[in-house]
């Protein structure tokens, strides 16, 4: 089909919408994180109920959060330690919806934690914590959604494997938990449970986050990396240790979008040609 809306990859699971509004799924289903009712792994696109109102999709390792057309929030797999928002550690096969609010905007899944954005602008986190990436001052797990502080000025958020990283209106970007590898952007490898500013600048456009590096697009159209680089995923041309500060790859200004995995990337420049780096093993 030529019908294809959005697309998000998991660790091993795949989810799309179709322009219908249509959610499909495959691959790795060992928490049920398809959304089929079962656990049983598909090799080609299945249908996800048959409902038409999906607008906006993402998957963790093993869990997918989905937006409805009505502004509800949805969740699916693996959940022991709360990443699905519905107040249990039950894994689910099937969408349950997170509380019963109409107002969420955009949301994240990082490898077992959640993130999202509301209409209003305010950010909610909930899920694993083990290195602060709630964002709540502590490392406490939450399985109900939790507000990051009482701003309202948030206008996206990405999420990697034990950090999370999020955009405000002003073009300011923030980062917190895990920083093993300078992922933080903060200079150092010190872990923080609460947002921390990545530098002073505030012409930052679009963010994407692997397992632990960090890509983003300024409004310039340049493009910037830092965190672990093993696997040469930070685009600078070697393959080994890591930048705790953001790097700009290239002096290209023509970049447009950007998405992270693992230890990979993909990006699209304004010519609509589509450039990949960092692991190839597969």
């Amino acid at each position: 089909g030529k019908d294809w809306a959005t697309i998000a990859a998991g660790d091993d699971t795949v989810v799309a919408i179709k322009d219908s509004g249509a959610l499909y799924a495959w691959g790795y289903n060992n928490n049920g994180q398809l959304g089929l009712g079962d656990t049983t792994n598909r090799s080609v696109p299945v249908q996800v109920g048959s409902l038409t109102n999906w607008s906006k999709v993402d998957a963790g390792w093993y869990h997918v959060a989905a937006i409805k057309t009505d502004g509800t929030l949805w969740t699916i797999g693996h959940n022991i330690y709360g990443q699905l928002g519905d107040g249990s550690a039950t894994n689910r096969s099937s969408p349950v919806q997170v509380g019963s609010l109409t107002n969420w905007a955009s949301v994240a899944c990082g490898g077992e934690h959640t993130a999202a954005v509301k209409t209003d602008g305010t950010l909610w986190v909930m899920g694993r914590n083990l290195y602060g990436q709630l964002g709540l001052g502590d490392t406490a797990n939450r399985s109900s959604p939790t507000q990051v502080g009482a701003l309202t000025d948030w206008a996206s958020v990405a999420a990697g494997d034990y950090h999370t990283v999020a955009l405000k209106t002003n073009g300011t970007l923030w980062a917190w938990g895990r920083n093993n590898y300078g992922q933080l952007g903060q200079g150092n490898t010190a872990n923080t449970s609460s947002p921390v500013q990545v530098g002073a600048l505030t012409n930052w456009a679009k963010i994407a986050t692997g397992g632990q590096h960090i890509s983003a697009i300024k409004t310039d159209g340049t493009l910037w990396t830092w965190g672990l680089n093993n696997f040469g995923q930070l685009g600078l041309g070697a393959a080994a240790g890591y930048r705790s500060s953001p790097v700009q790859v290239g002096s290209l200004t023509t970049w447009q979008s950007i998405a992270a995995r693992g230890f990979h990337n993909a990006a699209k420049r304004t010519d609509n040609s589509l450039w990949m780096w960092g692991w190839n093993a597969y």
